[in-house]
Formats: structure tokens, C-alpha cells, sequence
């Protein structure tokens, strides 16, 4: 359970994220949603559209620029999120529990948060996403969107004793 959430203002696309702490004493999680992908079935097996392709490396070059020093890439096993994944770096792990029929919490177990330090990026699906995006920011789950492309950045850190969840960043990839 998260105590005390601190929501501070989202950055603009163009903004450099202030340094919040000693990366010691935090995490940063960054949710990023798959890039919009073609309809059809296997689910699994669905790949990427021309505008997702575009929409992954826009969202991609964003991250670069403000790319964490100690970086774990999380991505769930399916096709069009190792395509978005992959717009960014090609090291990133496959993670069977951050398939799309997985829950918050094999996202939060998979990711170690909220005592992993460093940052991790889980590139996944919804409505898992949305809901630990709720989670984190409201204390409870709840029907939350995260846009196709888009990425929410969090940080967990201890303040006078009191663990906080800070949204450092919300970008969708039409912003980026």
C-alpha cells in the first residue's frame, strides 16, 4: 500500500526532469504501454502499425534524452511490445508476467517496487498499467488509462520517514 502520495506537476515534452534525491534512497518506474498495434489474433502475435512504429521511437527518442543512468528494461513477451521496446534498446528482458493477462501485482513483484533501486521500465499492456498507475498515485486500483504509446514515470522515495510516490512525468506520444 502506498502512503502519503505526492503528485508533483507533469513535465512538459521539451523539459529536463530535476533530480529529486540521491538515487540511493529511490526507485523510478517508469509504465510505458505498447505503441497501437494491428487487430487480429494470435494476440500474442500482433504486431506494430506504421503509426505505432512511429508513435514507439518518438515516445523512444523522449526517454533518451532523459534516460536514467541505472536502467532495467522489463518487457512483457508479446510481439508489439518487443517492437516498442526495441524502439528505445535492443537490451531488454522478457518477462512472462507482464503478459496481458497479468495484474498489478506481478507488475510491482517483476519490477521490485518499491525497494529496487535504480529504474526500471515496464513496457506492457492495460489495463494492468492504468491500475498500478492508480495504485501508486491514488492508494487503490482503479479503471486508469495509460494512451497506446504512452508513459508514465514514477518515483518512490522516503521523505521525514514517510515513503511517497511522486509523478515525475506523463507523456503521451503525441507530446514527445
Amino acid at each position: 500500500m502506498v502512503k502519503n502520495p505526492a503528485v508533483t506537476p507533469l513535465q512538459s515534452a521539451d523539459a529536463t526532469l530535476p533530480p529529486l534525491s540521491s538515487t540511493e534512497d529511490r526507485m523510478d518506474l517508469i509504465l510505458w504501454r505498447h505503441a497501437e498495434a494491428v487487430d487480429g489474433t494470435p494476440d500474442h502475435a500482433r504486431e506494430l502499425t506504421e503509426r505505432g512504429l512511429k508513435q514507439a521511437r518518438r515516445v523512444a527518442a523522449w526517454l533518451e534524452e532523459r534516460r536514467p543512468k541505472r536502467l532495467r528494461i522489463l518487457c512483457s513477451p508479446t510481439v508489439r511490445t518487443r517492437q516498442t521496446a526495441s524502439a528505445f534498446s535492443e537490451h531488454f528482458e522478457i518477462v512472462p508476467a507482464l503478459a496481458p493477462d497479468q495484474g498489478v501485482a506481478e507488475l510491482l513483484a517483476a519490477a521490485g517496487w518499491p525497494d529496487a533501486s535504480g529504474a526500471v521500465l515496464i513496457v506492457g499492456h492495460q489495463p494492468a498499467l492504468g491500475r498500478l498507475a492508480s495504485l501508486l498515485l491514488a492508494g487503490h486500483e482503479a479503471e486508469w488509462t495509460i494512451k497506446k504509446g504512452g508513459l508514465w514515470w514514477f518515483t518512490n522515495r522516503v521523505r521525514d520517514g514517510e515513503t511517497q510516490t511522486v509523478l515525475r512525468a506523463s507523456i503521451t506520444a503525441e507530446l514527445a
